[in-house]
C-alpha cells in the first residue's frame, strides 16, 4: 500500500476530494457481540481469536439501550443485526436476538455454525417457533470443499460446521451463507461449487441468489488500492446511497472504554477515525471513505455485509 495513500480524510494523495457516502436511510443497525472467536482464521478482518478481547461483549441493557433510542427518536430501523467474532460465545446474545425481535424488527445473526451455535440449539428453536424467518442465520463457509475451508479456519472446522448448517436447515431456519473469493476461480465456478455443495447435503439455499450466497471480496492491507474520489461515482456508475454505511451503522465496546460507540459499518469496529459518538443520533453525518476497506470491499468490489 503506498503510504500517501489514506491519511487525509478530506483529500486523497493526489489532492483530489475524497468522496462521502451521507447516511439517506439508517435501515440496519449492528451490534459486534465482541471479539472473541472459537478460531482462528487466517485473514480475518477482525483478527478474531479464542484471546481478541479488544472488543468486550456487549451486553443485553446496552444493546436495549440502543433499541429504545431507535424506538424514541422514530428511526426507520428494519434489520437488528449481531456479528462477532462468534456471537454465540457471547451469553446474552438469545436474549438480545429475543427483544430484537420481540420489538418488530428482523433479525440477522452471522456465525461459523460450530460449537457455541450447538450449545445455543434449544433457544434458537424456541424463537423459530415465536418469530419464523424474522430470524435469519448466516453461516461462514469459505470454500464448498473441506481442504479450502479448514486452509482458512483450521483443521478439523469443516464438521462442526456441517454439523450445525445440516441442524439449522433440517430445522427450517432462515438461512444464507456467506463466501470468499480468495480463490483462482470465476463467481460463476464459485456459485457451481457450492450449488452441488447444497445439494449434496440437502441444503435449500439458491446458489445464484446473491442474497442468499453472498460472496464476500478479500480485505488484504498489503494489497494497494486505488482511493474513491467526489468523481469515482460517475466514472464506477455506483450511487453512493447503494453504499453499506448510507443505510447502516454499527456498535462496538472497546476494552478500556467508558462504554460502546457507533462507527459506520462492520468492517471499522477499531479505527478510532470513524468513532461517530456514543449514540445514534451522533452518527448522522457522512462517512468520508479514507480507508482501503471502503475501496477494496464496497466501492471496487462491490460488496454489502448488509442483507438487503
Amino acid at each position: 500500500m503506498d503510504p500517501a495513500k489514506f491519511r487525509d480524510p478530506l483529500v486523497t494523495a493526489k489532492g483530489e476530494e475524497r468522496a462521502v457516502v451521507a447516511l439517506t436511510r439508517l435501515h440496519t443497525v449492528w451490534f459486534n457481540t465482541g471479539s472473541l472467536c472459537n478460531i482462528t482464521c487466517k485473514n480475518c478482518y477482525m483478527d478474531s481469536s479464542p484471546t481478541n478481547d479488544h472488543l468486550r461483549y456487549l451486553s443485553l441493557p446496552q444493546v436495549e439501550n440502543y433499541l429504545d433510542e431507535i424506538a424514541v427518536e422514530g428511526y426507520p430501523v428494519e434489520m437488528i443485526a449481531f456479528t462477532g467474532g462468534e456471537p454465540f460465545m457471547n451469553k446474552d446474545l438469545p436474549a438480545m436476538i429475543e427483544e430484537s425481535l420481540t420489538r418488530g424488527f428482523r433479525v440477522l445473526v452471522l456465525t461459523n455454525a460450530m460449537r457455541p451455535l450447538h450449545h445455543r440449539r434449544e433457544d434458537l428453536l424456541a424463537m423459530r417457533d415465536c418469530h419464523g424467518d424474522a430470524l435469519a442465520i448466516r453461516v461462514s463457509i469459505d470454500h464448498f470443499t473441506r481442504k479450502k475451508h479448514e486452509d482458512i479456519r483450521g483443521t478439523g472446522t469443516w464438521e462442526p460446521m456441517i454439523e450445525g448448517l445440516r441442524w439449522l436447515a433440517v430445522n427450517g431456519f432462515n438461512l444464507n451463507v456467506a463466501g470468499r473469493t480468495c480463490w483462482d476461480e470465476t463467481e460463476n465456478e464459485a456459485r457451481v461449487g457450492y450449488r452441488a455443495f447444497f445439494e449434496s447435503e440437502n441444503i435449500n439455499i439458491d446458489a445464484d441468489d446473491p442474497a442468499r450466497l453472498i460472496l464476500f471480496p478479500e480485505m488484504d492491507m498489503a494489497v494497494d488500492v486505488p482511493e474513491i474520489t467526489v468523481h469515482c461515482w460517475d466514472i464506477l456508475g455506483i450511487k453512493p446511497e447503494t453504499i453499506m454505511c448510507a443505510t447502516s451503522r454499527m456498535i462496538v465496546s472497546k476494552k478500556g472504554a467508558d462504554g460502546p460507540v457507533v462507527v459506520p459499518c462492520t468492517l471499522l469496529p477499531f479505527d478510532e477515525e470513524f468513532e461517530l459518538g456514543a449514540n445514534l443520533s451522533q452518527s448522522a453525518g457522512g462517512i468520508r471513505l479514507n480507508h482501503p476497506h471502503c475501496a477494496k470491499f464496497c466501492i471496487l468490489g462491490g460488496a454489502s455485509c448488509s442483507p438487503n
